[in-house]
């Protein structure tokens, strides 16, 4: 429920990985503290996961243990308080729905908040930039598709170069300057294909990848998702559309 001054408690399920988690927290306090002044911040529920653990899920295919861990987090999440929850990861938007079916609160979906960005620069085609589950499968796309913007993705080979720099640097705090110019080719490419622009459809590829360096705008999924959750918490944004 809401407080009584119009703040709202987020549950945030992080760790996947930590990099990234800390963006989100830096923001929604950041933007806590603007509206509000002085001492104010966030009322933030976070369960951050080993993600040693999950990733051991990805690679197995052992979707349902993922999903059965991040739903327990999210419940955590709202024994703490939680009237929100969110996950702040975009591959592990693959079992939204069961993580949301295991909630009695809502799940603001991470690509709501990016095809909502989408629409408000009028952007109709976005190039995905993330892991390979994210490029490959449509639970991303089809989300995206729900705000009338449709998908490109790179060709085979720049997938799974695009994927292993994410987990062979990116989710364990790895900046290579070698790895930022060849996104940058990555999204020239895109841009030939049609792209308005590129959502960087990973949690940590706006820490290797900013604005000044790309050929096309820009819409890094961590910072819509944590603007999206700020406006939750100041009571700015109606209830996060279910995943269902």
């Amino acid at each position: 429920m809401p407080m009584l001054d119009g703040m709202e408690t987020l549950g945030l399920i992080g760790g996947m990985s930590w990099h990234s988690t800390a963006t989100y927290y830096r923001l929604i306090n950041e933007a806590v503290a603007a509206e509000h002044g002085g001492h104010a911040s966030a009322r933030i529920a976070l369960q951050s996961l080993d993600f040693a653990e999950v990733r051991a899920c990805q690679l197995a295919g052992d979707w349902d243990r993922a999903a059965g861990l991040l739903a327990e987090a999210g419940r955590r999440c709202v024994a703490g308080g939680a009237s929100t929850v969110a996950i702040c990861t975009n591959l592990m938007h693959k079992v939204a729905p069961q993580v949301e079916a295991a909630l009695d609160v809502p799940l603001l979906h991470i690509g709501d908040a990016v095809g909502a960005e989408a629409g408000r620069h009028g952007w109709r085609t976005l190039g995905i930039l993330g892991t390979r589950w994210v490029m490959e499968e449509d639970f991303y796309a089809e989300r995206l598709a729900r705000h009338g913007v449709a998908t490109v993705v790179p060709g085979a080979a720049e997938r799974g170069l695009v994927d292993t720099v994410v987990f062979d640097e990116l989710t364990q705090g790895v900046i290579r300057e070698a790895s930022r110019e060849a996104y940058v080719d990555v999204i020239r490419g895109l841009a030939a294909q049609g792209a308005d622009a590129v959502v960087l459809a990973c949690t940590e590829i706006g820490l290797l990848v900013g604005l000044e360096d790309s050929p096309l705008p820009l819409i890094d999924s961590a910072e819509a998702h944590a603007r999206a959750l700020a406006d939750v918490a100041l009571g700015r944004s109606a209830t996060p559309v279910p995943v269902g």
